[in-house]
């Protein structure tokens, strides 16, 4: 019987969480295919271009951004200055048969138009979400508040992915809150190359297995 191929949506409790160090290391540990719905800046340097910089297996593919906005801002934001509305309709997902790690552009709840959120692209697909969290003054509520808002959507979250510093006492608080488990931990890095994503994913092999796949 062919094995199924999972696809799973990495999501960030805020901006400049680490989703694309996660999106690489989940990349590199399933040999996973990896997408970016919508790019919003950095055209030259962007987020798929990085995770194929940082990944050294033969098998991922890397597919094309249904949006890609020249400015760094909100995607509904950066759309109306590109003259562009992003439509749900047409972000559509890859055809492979590969596992597939998808990257959301920011939060759950940011807007893609004037009525659309991440989230609804979310439940649209109805895909399970790998939620990245990193320690801040105000993570713990960020980080509820995601989870809150999956469950609400009856959106399954597989778990949380701590990337930064260590802080024991926030995560052990958002874990026993939530009951999610955390499938990993990223620490602070001063450079990224393709050795220190391999090394770290190795704690994430399992990762299809433990979730079905």
């Amino acid at each position: 019987m062919k094995q199924q191929k999972q696809h799973i949506i990495v999501a960030g409790i805020s901006t400049e969480i680490g989703k694309t160090v996660v999106s690489a290391v989940l990349v590199e540990a399933l040999q996973a295919d990896y997408w970016k719905p919508v790019q919003s800046g950095s055209l030259e340097d962007s987020d798929t271009r990085t995770v194929q910089q940082l990944i050294t297996n033969p098998v991922s593919r890397f597919h094309p951004e249904a949006y890609r906005l020249t400015q760094p801002l909100s995607p509904h934001a950066a759309a109306a200055i590109d003259g562009v509305v992003v439509s749900l309709d047409q972000i559509t997902l890859p055809d492979t048969d590969n596992h597939l790690i998808i990257e959301l552009a920011g939060g759950l709840m940011v807007p893609l138009n004037n009525h659309d959120l991440n989230i609804d692209l979310v439940q649209r697909w109805n895909l399970p979400v790998v939620l990245v969290s990193r320690n801040y003054l105000g993570s713990i509520n960020h980080t509820l508040l995601s989870v809150e808002a999956c469950r609400n959507r009856q959106i399954p979250v597989l778990g949380i992915i701590f990337n930064g510093p260590a802080t024991p006492a926030s995560e052990e608080f958002i874990l026993n809150y939530t009951g999610l488990p955390c499938l990993g931990r990223i620490g602070q890095e001063e450079t990224l190359t393709k050795d220190i994503i391999s090394q770290y994913a190795k704690q994430f092999i399992g990762l299809a297995d433990a979730v079905g796949a």
